[in-house]
């Protein structure tokens, strides 16, 4: 016999449970609203040795605002956020390595947008498909690539255009820092009156890349300041280096006083003028700060920190980024999340940007829409301290002016194997420095070249932070550097890398 229900158990039943569903659509509406926002903002250029929170930084260097920044954050040692600007955004929209995106490769922030987020970005893109209105709710963009206006100037400083949500082109009259810096403080506003819409902001700032030019108030700044510390290999011969740089130099002494040269000037006002241009940076970032604060958003804001990569003044010679070497490489990267990341904490695992593609998917709750390349920071950003990292080998790669994807590379090294000309692979670098595969392991660095008849590269990071002496040309180190080359081989498989049996061996002598 079926057993009876009172109708008023029933009606009990169904209104506990109504208020079950209710409760949780509440929960469920609460943890969307609850999804942090994400600010990024990325420099140009800019390496950790401009910012005074950094123990790199020449002595005269201030920078405050991001000095605060990192107060209240983590602050990376090692961040190798790309090699050069355009592969080091293409890793930023795509969350890949280099060899495995293209022109066609669909942007994360487009999935961002249909998963609820809203999405802008500001200033300096250097990526000829732009699909503004697909990845990007709001966008100005610096298309710097469009000839200049007749009679005016379109550099990185003055005279910039930007194309403003895809459609019409706006001509900045400002200092573009300051310009970029307005418009992304609009953008907060806005922003400020959905706040149960979460959002995500990549501002791209143009400084500090060349003509280095500080904003009016701050030229000279800097110009009183102490004699810059000259890097130890400015000057050739770096006999344990491969070829291209063992008699390479872009500085000059002065014929007739011994100082330092850049082409016709000085090396020291050429930094200086570098370094004046970040303060402007710098007052951005706090006038930024201050309007997350004002508009009530700062606690629930994750601002990030870093730069497309560095640049090196004088360290192996060199005024450029794009070589594997920390001074050519690393960027600054601070990460202010509050109540979730520790305050004034640093960490010496070596990150890159495709980490923080991986990271920005996982704080967001957001399954990523294709496999990302990159490893998922997130334990680290709340447990600097962790020693899970200690030995987490992170590995990046500068295929030069590729960008077809590992097709398009896979046939330049068949072509040059088979031909035993490696000369069109070669001017993919446009700069002289081959192709190359970097991986940091505990306090290793292993580099390899993709390149015939080069010698590889081996550092001990602790003992030689200024990679100035290459143990990979000893024997003593012949099994570690094997080992690194092993655990290089093993992650870019595990990438998905399918080039790797048409690399070259490295020369075994020098």
């Amino acid at each position: 016999m079926m057993k009876q229900i009172h109708p008023e158990c029933i009606a009990r039943k169904r209104s506990n449970c109504a208020l079950i569903l209710f409760a949780l659509f509440l929960l469920s509406t609460a943890l969307t609203a609850a999804k942090p926002n994400i600010l990024y903002i990325f420099t140009d250029d800019q390496s950790i040795r401009t910012l005074s929170c950094y123990t790199e930084a020449q002595p005269w260097i201030q920078t405050p605002n991001i000095d605060t920044l990192a107060e209240n954050g983590l602050r990376f040692r090692y961040c190798y956020t790309g090699a050069k600007c355009v592969p080091s955004r293409g890793n930023a929209l795509t969350g890949l390595h280099q060899f495995h995106y293209d022109r066609e490769t669909p942007y994360w922030p487009t999935h961002f947008r249909s998963q609820g987020y809203y999405t802008g970005m500001i200033g300096k893109w250097h990526w000829s498909i732009p699909r503004y209105k697909k990845a990007w709710d709001w966008s100005a963009v610096w298309e710097h690539h469009l000839p200049s206006p007749p009679g005016k100037p379109n550099d990185y400083y003055w005279g910039q255009a930007l194309r403003m949500h895809g459609e019409e082109l706006v001509e900045l009259e400002q200092y573009s820092t300051d310009a970029y810096t307005d418009l992304t403080i609009e953008f907060l506003k806005e922003r400020a009156k959905e706040p149960d819409q979460p959002w995500y902001f990549w501002l791209c700032y143009g400084a500090v890349h060349g003509p280095y030019t500080p904003a009016e108030r701050h030229i000279g700044s800097l110009a009183d300041a102490p004699e810059m510390d000259y890097p130890e290999d400015m000057y050739p011969p770096r006999l344990d280096k491969p070829e291209y740089l063992i008699n390479y130099s872009a500085i000059r002494p002065h014929p007739e006083t011994g100082i330092p040269m850049k082409g016709p000037n000085p090396l020291d006002r050429q930094v200086k003028m570098y370094h004046e241009a970040v303060m402007a940076v710098d007052e951005g970032v706090g006038r930024i700060m201050q309007t997350l604060e004002e508009t009530g958003q700062l606690e629930n804001t994750i601002v990030v920190f870093t730069s497309d990569q560095g640049y090196a003044w004088g360290q192996h010679g060199f005024t450029l980024k794009i070589a594997p070497y920390d001074a050519n490489l690393l960027a600054p990267l601070i990460v202010r999340w509050p109540g979730k990341v520790p305050a004034n904490t640093r960490t010496s695992v070596p990150v890159n940007g495709i980490d923080l593609v991986r990271t920005f998917h996982s704080v967001a709750g957001i399954e990523p829409a294709h496999k990302l390349d990159g490893r998922d920071l997130t334990e680290l950003f709340l447990h600097p301290e962790t020693q899970e990292w200690d030995d987490e080998p992170m590995v990046l790669i500068y295929t030069g002016t590729l960008y077809g994807g590992e097709p398009e590379l896979i046939e330049e090294l068949e072509k040059a194997n088979q031909t035993g000309d490696w000369s069109s692979f070669i001017a993919h670098s446009r700069t002289g420095i081959r192709a190359w595969m970097m991986i940091r392991q505990g306090k290793y660095k292993y580099i390899r070249y993709m390149y015939k008849d080069y010698i590889d590269e081996l550092y001990d990071m602790s003992a030689d932070p200024e990679e100035l002496h290459n143990l990979a040309v000893r024997p003593e180190y012949h099994d570690i550097k094997m080992e690194m080359r092993a655990v290089q081989m093993k992650e870019l498989k595990k990438a998905g890398a399918d080039f790797l049996h048409l690399l070259p061996e490295p020369r075994q002598t020098y």
